[in-house]
């Protein structure tokens, strides 16, 4: 049986930008909810984590996950 391997590109600098910022336009709407979520208090939100299970996401980037798709 042959194997058949995952050809290596080695001139390709970056498969992605080093930095998300610059996929984003300044006036985005995605960064106006960042700057929203990050001005709320999410600490009992926070909190209220207990530590089971696998690792669990920020709450924060949910949050905003959730504005951004409420706001499209």
């Amino acid at each position: 049986m042959k194997v058949t391997f995952v050809d290596v590109d080695r001139d390709t600098l970056y498969l992605l930008p080093p930095s998300i910022q610059e996929w984003l336009p300044e006036q985005h709407l995605a960064r106006f909810v960042v700057e929203i979520v990050e001005q709320i208090n999410l600490q009992s939100l926070k909190a209220s984590y207990c530590g089971r299970g696998s690792q669990p996401y920020n709450p924060e980037m949910l949050v905003a996950l959730l504005f951004s798709g409420y706001a499209n």
